[in-house]
């Protein structure tokens, strides 16, 4: 990707969304990215790895939620696309699936919506996720999600990039209470419960990036599901023999250490 630009982007400021691109081995990403990127692995070095692992852990979730019948999916802070996106998953398990991607970054929805090959069944929209009221009734999410009906809600690896003066429980709230019963809220979320030192160096260098990194312990994590029921073996922070978020049929390809700095749930409505 050349050091150009859409307009109102500025590349010389690191965007989280183009840093995890970076960390994907992905090219839409500008030198300001790769540089705090640089830095973020030299103190986590697993990060690469983390995130590989992050996105088939997200083809695994989708998955099962075709399982239990969802064809209906908000990704919310969605980032830049990336191989086994959630449509492209989703698709293949349920050919009727509806997916709508959000993110408040103009090169995301610049690159989501080039590479979206069916706008009847799938939707890029520039939009913030803090402002649930603007999501829910843009005219691109009703028209593809039926929100009487269940929606799986993808919140992974985003919250974290939230400060608390946003008051993420509050939106992620506004969320749940405009689900039908029977939908699902799936987080993954970077924990300060674990390697603190680490984690708040990388907090540190985020600083210079045009999102803030607020990792959470697991008791403010598993609050953001409110009074939804975490689907079995609860909110998983490392790779215990039944956590979900890990595939047992083969060994996990991060450092068990590193595992435990992230948590991961999913809740279902009742």
């Amino acid at each position: 990707m050349t050091e150009e630009a859409p307009q109102g982007v500025d590349p010389h400021i690191p965007n989280a969304a183009r840093m995890y691109d970076y960390f994907l081995g992905g090219k839409d990403n500008f030198k300001a990215d790769r540089d705090l990127g640089d830095m973020v692995l030299s103190v986590l070095p697993e990060v690469r790895d983390g995130t590989r692992e992050n996105r088939a852990m997200i083809g695994r979730l989708v998955r099962y939620l075709c399982e239990q019948g969802i064809t209906q999916f908000l990704d919310l802070g969605s980032g830049l696309p990336a191989q086994e996106n959630v449509h492209e998953v989703a698709l293949r398990h349920a050919p009727e699936a509806r997916v709508v991607y959000v993110d408040n970054d103009p090169v995301v929805a610049v690159h989501g919506r080039a590479l979206l090959a069916d706008p009847d069944r799938v939707a890029m929209v520039l939009a913030d996720m803090r402002r649930p009221e603007e999501v829910l009734s843009d005219p691109e999410v009703r028209g593809l999600l039926d929100f009487d009906r269940p929606v799986a809600v993808l919140m992974m690896f985003v919250l974290h990039l939230v400060p608390e003066e946003d008051d993420p429980q509050r939106f992620v709230a506004a969320y749940r209470d405009a689900l039908a019963p029977g939908s699902y809220l799936a987080i993954s979320h970077v924990t300060n419960d674990v390697a603190t030192e680490r984690v708040m160096q990388v907090s540190d260098f985020y600083r210079k990036a045009n999102a803030a990194f607020t990792p959470r312990s697991g008791g403010e994590i598993g609050a953001f599901f409110g009074d939804f029921e975490l689907i079995p073996p609860g909110l998983v922070n490392g790779p215990g023999p039944h956590g979900w978020p890990f595939d047992p049929d083969h060994p996990l390809p991060i450092d068990e250490d590193f595992a435990r700095m992230a948590y991961a749930g999913v809740g279902r409505k009742p």
